[in-house]
């Protein structure tokens, strides 16, 4: 495997033991619920596990590799070692107090993935957006949130928009619903900027920038927003993050992934050109919305 981003390793050692102890499993014939009751477990347990989501015992795998008739010291050691990698903390956890617990997850798969696809509808994407406009997000979101509160959120947006910039970072693909670029988040001035942002940022060449127009009315994503994540390493599947009001959901299985992908790609037939996209994003700025800074 490739050296990975800073502090993705732990992420994608997470992602591929738990995907390792569900090939061992299912090659053993064994349910989850089987496995669970070898480690004195619940069946939820050996699922988290194995989609990564959780942090992992030495004993327990010590003790799953066992069932699942992993006996060669060599074999064991490898697996056992990425457990250590696997447990340590990537540099979000610092921001810990104002993270919450379902979205860590998110952050970790984030720095993992190679390709991030995402399609928003009320908001400019994280990844895409100014500091002033993430702020202003933020105060809507938690509007009795103190100042070092806030501040340290919009420092974990800008952070996360870090890797992006480097050598071997992601490709990101966003689709963005016109109704995002027109509703004046922050007032005229933020959105001004986040408009100009957005027109330098798509002249990068790993960012591919397109509108979800109004005329073409009822689309395949009207279920809304949705981000795709793939990974560099084969044998991760691709997951599909749907962020709730209070939580979100993670998909990484084919017949849950696939309505998604269909509608992602019916998305960037419909959607605006790259060129398109410029073009908009500079009538946006000429029009009255945007004159008053």
């Amino acid at each position: 495997m490739s050296i990975d981003p800073p502090g993705s390793g732990s992420t994608v050692r997470r992602i591929m033991l738990g995907a390792s102890l569900r090939r061992l499993r299912e090659e053993r014939d064994l349910t989850r619920e089987e496995a669970g009751f070898h480690i004195r477990a619940s069946e939820s347990k050996i699922s988290r596990m194995e989609l990564g989501r959780v942090g992992f015992k030495t004993r327990d795998v010590e003790d799953l590799l066992t069932l699942y008739g992993v006996l060669d010291d060599a074999d064991r050691r490898g697996l056992l070692e990425m457990v250590r990698e696997a447990n340590t903390p990537g540099w979000w956890h610092k921001f810990g107090e104002v993270l919450p617990n379902w979205f860590v997850t998110y952050v970790g798969l984030e720095e993992a993935a190679s390709v991030i696809r995402t399609y928003e509808v009320q908001f400019v994407p994280g990844l895409l957006q100014t500091a002033a406009y993430t702020r202003a997000v933020v105060q809507l979101g938690f509007p009795d949130a103190p100042e070092d509160a806030i501040e340290q959120r919009v420092h974990l947006r800008m952070q996360r928009q870090e890797r992006l910039k480097q050598k071997d970072g992601p490709r990101l693909w966003a689709v963005i619903d016109e109704a995002a670029l027109r509703r004046p988040i922050g007032g005229p001035k933020i959105m001004h900027e986040q408009i100009e942002h957005l027109l330098e940022v798509a002249r990068l060449p790993n960012i591919t920038l397109q509108v979800m127009p109004f005329r073409f009315g009822m689309h395949a994503a009207e279920g809304g927003a949705f981000t795709i994540l793939r990974f560099p390493e084969s044998d991760l599947s691709d997951v599909v993050y749907v962020e709730q009001l209070w939580g979100a959901l993670y998909l990484d299985k084919r017949e849950d992934i696939d309505p998604y992908l269909t509608a992602m790609e019916q998305l960037c037939v419909e959607s605006t050109t790259p060129g398109g996209t410029r073009d908009l994003l500079e009538d946006l700025l000429r029009e009255n919305l945007y004159a008053d800074i």
